[in-house]
């Protein structure tokens, strides 16, 4: 996947990038995989706005994923790569041996024409839907369960991958793209291989109006509201913060501190957090 770059013929189209789409092979979605997505505005059942900066955007159907994988020993046909506007990679659509189609997230290098299968059975390849515990030592890995049977809930933006670290007894360890090695049972199941789409992160957005395309509103700094509005707000000119800490609108601070809860229930599951830039 490459990047284009205008010609500035615009302030906007200055810094203004996009994707080639080159692995795309197909513009409308299977529609049968496709279904009504209800956009609220970040509002909630009184009509008030319980998420700021939501609200607009272009209209879009939400493509039903295979996240579970579970239609073990029947091969399937890679018949397209196609766009997902709800998600930041592509999405593979696929045919099985018995006529059924369905959407996975389509990892690098997987192209149309290539055959995939899931099952403790299936190759260490691409595409293919795995337990853990077959699955070598070192090996890249996505769409990542955290409970058995559940469906594929970690690793599945643009360009992510984990890696299998070790197996001690019922449990597998996992190095996530964050740095953070954690223990995932040895059932779970994952992908092999790393999300397409990596060139996403090097999109550049260009102009605000993209971002009300995506239905996002914008953000008002509070330093520039008014005291009524904005811990941050009021002052003379141009002020600073002032206080301790930056705050939230509600007073609750931001920025370095921690939100984690203290005794979690995935505690006992982390061998090790990230390490901090310094």
């Amino acid at each position: 996947m490459a990047i284009r770059v205008y010609k500035p013929t615009s302030p906007a189209r200055r810094f203004m990038s996009v994707l080639t789409f080159e692995e795309v092979t197909k513009k409308t979605p299977e529609r049968s995989l496709v279904t009504d997505l209800r956009h609220k505005a970040g509002r909630n059942n009184q009509g008030k706005i319980t998420v700021r900066h939501q609200g607009g955007g272009a209209r879009r159907k939400y493509r039903i994923i295979d996240f579970k994988r579970q239609k073990d020993g029947i091969p399937a046909t890679v018949k397209a790569i196609e766009y997902d506007p709800n998600r930041t990679c592509f999405i593979a659509l696929l045919v099985y041996a018995d006529g059924e189609k369905r959407y996975i997230l389509s990892p690098l290098g997987l192209k149309v024409g290539d055959t995939v299968m899931s099952g403790p059975t299936a190759d260490i390849k691409p595409g293919n839907c795995l337990p853990i515990a077959n699955i070598p030592l070192g090996t890249l890995v996505h769409n990542i369960e955290i409970k058995v049977g559940r469906g594929g809930q970690m690793v599945r933006s643009a360009g992510t991958a984990a890696q299998v670290m070790a197996k001690e007894g019922d449990a597998a360890q996992i190095r996530l793209p964050s740095g953070e090695v954690r223990k995932v049972s040895l059932n779970a199941r994952a992908t092999i291989g790393q999300v397409g789409n990596t060139d996403h992160s090097n999109v550049r957005i260009g102009k605000a109006g993209r971002k009300r395309h995506m239905g996002i509103r914008p953000t008002v700094r509070g330093v520039v509201m008014n005291p009524v509005d904005h811990p941050h707000g009021g002052g003379e000119g141009r002020s600073p913060v002032g206080m301790p800490a930056p705050m939230s609108p509600w007073g609750k601070k931001t920025q370095g501190v921690k939100t984690r809860k203290h005794r979690k229930y995935s505690d006992k599951l982390i061998i090790s957090r990230p390490k901090k830039n310094k």
